[in-house]
């Protein structure tokens, strides 16, 4: 059996750009279909609870906002070993990822992915608000280029709907 390749959605979709990784999980599911292996998933604020999501996996691509240098909508890219390479930051609230104490949490029991990819874009806003900013909006077809291509990479790579559907963003 293939080991699954997930691609998760992490934030809070009430707090302005902290819902872009459910909002791009929405224009994937709308725009294309995906092997059987590949899930695509809307993880919300899961904490520790991320470690479900890595069980054997073989590989984990997180969209989510990230605190990085540069202007909001800069895109970037880390994997696994750059993400344990720093120590972890001071957690300053309850659903802040913990996908690094996740990762630990999974080495324990030997469930760790294979690959983790994480894509992220600096925010602008987060204030209490159920709407991505228009900065954000403007770099989610980016987002969605990187997660193909690192799809495409991994010999996973969707079929585009030959008639897309408009992504369910209930939230806005």
């Amino acid at each position: 059996m293939t080991k699954p390749i997930r691609v998760l959605g992490v934030g809070n979709v009430l707090m302005a750009d902290d819902g872009l990784g459910p909002f791009v999980v929405k224009v994937l599911e709308a725009e294309y279909e995906f092997p059987e292996q590949v899930e695509i998933v809307d993880a919300g604020t899961p904490g520790l609870d991320f470690t479900p999501f890595l069980d054997r996996a073989g590989a984990v691509i997180v969209i989510d906002t990230v605190h990085s240098d540069g202007p909001p909508g800069t895109i970037r890219r880390y994997d696994m070993a750059q993400l344990l390479a720093s120590p972890p930051p001071a957690r300053t609230n309850p659903h802040q990822p913990g996908l690094r104490e996740a990762l630990m949490a999974a080495e324990l029991t030997d469930s760790t992915p294979e690959e983790l990819i994480i894509i992220g874009v600096v925010p602008e806003s987060i204030e209490a608000v159920a709407r991505l900013g228009s900065t954000l909006r403007a770099a989610v077809p980016g987002v969605v280029t990187a997660i193909l291509a690192e799809l495409e990479r991994l010999g996973a790579g969707p079929r585009k709907r030959s008639e897309p559907r408009q992504p369910d963003i209930w939230w806005e």
